[in-house]
């Protein structure tokens, strides 16, 4: 690949030091120099001329679900045959790419292997996508699915670990417990605790052996501190934590991340109408209350320095793909994020819940060149990266996913 500057860019590096002037070398896959480059070690570069765009590290989303198709029938999911239903999850695997998303980690998939093969395909270089954690169906108990066709059920210890082992097999990167309830299905409170400690200390005991991680579906309060107690990697919602959880989430902040889903929160209450769940229904089954309390709870735990993740449960009808960085924008409305903050929760520590904190999320020397150019400040108006028209420059290990169209520029 040949080498790429881009000069006279506004560098904003996801360290947490101000966004400043500079050029950034690409040699390869990787960030070679960023500030001051050396004349002699660009030469032969094709030159991006930033004139003072901001540029930035990809982004990841916390909770992504390739194989949800914008349906409003989430039970159609389990009838759609593999084919169709894997041209879905190819699109949507494009579409976060579109969207300047570079990371992503998944959080279920409708059928068996839909996730590992989207992953595979990716990591070979056959489709466009970004870098991706693959998730298997979700696990839950008898009379405890959130949707039953697209489920994998277990019921006991043991039947949790067999569950845990053959998902492993077919080459997953985490594991998904869907342990509490949702309001949406009208009869699983999102309150509601399904799994036993025995259940959950089975599974993430099974995965962490086989070297994989555990996320969690976790609403209510008890799911959250049994996924303290048991060491669940990633927590989804958490949006019920009380005061035993918070102190407890406090003390595992270096181990644990709360990936909240708080735009699907905000959309299903709402924005959800013209899809047959008016806000007048969303509030009476409980999403109003919800939101209030989550809301409060996210900011206790930004305060106590839990590692909060940006992610919005997209590919439901209304939350559909390609919407992503409006979590971004809740992140600082609602739960009292700083600009800043939200990006690097979206960069810096995107790398690290993708476990490679030294070479993601992050425009340094030695990172891998997953790049975006955007023609605003994200620092000023986070909402601009909700603009695809926005993001010029795409880059992904070194190459350009997207490239604005300019006068071409000679090579140095």
């Amino acid at each position: 690949m040949p080498k790429t500057l881009f000069r006279d860019v506004r560098i904003l590096d996801s360290t947490g030091a101000a966004p400043y002037p500079g050029d950034v070398l690409v040699d390869g896959d990787r960030i070679a120099a960023v500030g001051t480059v050396d004349a002699a070690h660009a030469t032969g570069a094709r030159v991006v001329e930033g004139r003072g765009r901001t540029l930035m590290s990809g982004l990841c989303d916390a909770h992504t679900h390739l194989s949800w198709n914008n349906s409003a029938d989430l039970d159609g999911l389990g009838a759609l045959p593999v084919e169709e239903h894997l041209l879905d999850c190819l699109d949507a695997a494009r579409t976060y790419l579109d969207s300047g998303y570079t990371m992503c980690l998944g959080a279920a998939s409708a059928k068996d292997r839909l996730d590992v093969v989207c992953r595979d395909a990716i990591d070979a270089g056959r489709v466009p996508g970004p870098r991706y954690l693959a998730n298997g169906p979700e696990i839950a108990v008898t009379g405890g699915a959130l949707v039953e066709g697209i489920t994998k059920f277990a019921d006991g210890p043991e039947e949790m670990r067999k569950a845990v082992r053959e998902l492993v097999a077919l080459g997953v990167d985490q594991i998904k417990l869907s342990m509490t309830g949702e309001e949406i299905t009208g009869t699983r409170r999102a309150e509601d605790t399904y799994f036993s400690d025995e259940e959950v200390a089975a599974a993430v005991t099974e995965a962490h052996r086989r070297g994989k991680r555990v996320c969690a579906h976790a609403r209510s309060a008890e799911s959250v501190k049994m996924c303290l107690r048991h060491r669940v990697d990633v927590i989804y919602h958490a949006s019920f934590t009380d005061a035993e959880g918070m102190d407890m989430l406090e003390a595992g902040r270096h181990w644990v991340f709360v990936a909240p889903g708080i735009n699907w929160l905000v959309a299903t209450l709402y924005e959800a109408a013209s899809f047959g769940f008016p806000q007048a229904a969303a509030e009476a089954a409980g999403y109003k209350r919800e939101l209030e309390i989550a809301v409060q709870g996210l900011r206790e735990m930004h305060r106590r320095g839990v590692r909060l993740l940006p992610d919005g449960d997209y590919g439901f009808a209304w939350t559909p793909h390609g919407t992503y960085a409006r979590d971004l924008q809740h992140f600082v409305e609602l739960l009292g994020f700083t600009p800043m903050e939200a990006v690097i929760a979206a960069t810096a520590t995107g790398g690290e819940i993708m476990l490679r904190p030294h070479e993601l999320g992050k425009v340094l020397p030695g990172y891998l060149a997953d790049l975006l150019l955007v023609d605003g400040d994200p620092l000023a108006d986070i909402t601009v990266l909700q603009d695809p028209a926005k993001l010029h420059y795409i880059m992904k290990d070194g190459r350009f996913h997207k490239r604005h169209p300019e006068p071409s520029n000679p090579r140095r």
